[in-house]
């Protein structure tokens, strides 16, 4: 690697304030500038994040299943014998 053209990677705590849920990882975002004091007593950069997998439908079961089925028979109904 190139010394000095890629960006500080350190610890860095992600926060999802939606499931009050935070975990730290290493990673080269910095956020606003804004710390957070972590169970370790050590201050780390934190960044805020609209979704995790706390709160992410996919990652919690409440995803919706969309009945494809049940649309493709009825778009063959109304358009499938159209020449």
């Amino acid at each position: 690697m190139k010394p000095g053209i890629h960006p500080p990677y350190g610890p860095v705590v992600f926060r999802d304030k939606a499931a009050g849920f935070a975990f730290l990882t290493r990673s080269t975002a910095t956020g606003d500038g804004r710390t957070v004091e972590w169970e370790d007593g050590a201050t780390y950069p934190v960044v805020d994040v609209e979704i995790s997998s706390r709160s992410h439908p996919f990652y919690t079961g409440t995803a919706r299943v969309l009945d494809t089925a049940g649309r493709v028979d009825r778009f063959q109904r109304r358009y499938g014998g159209r020449p």
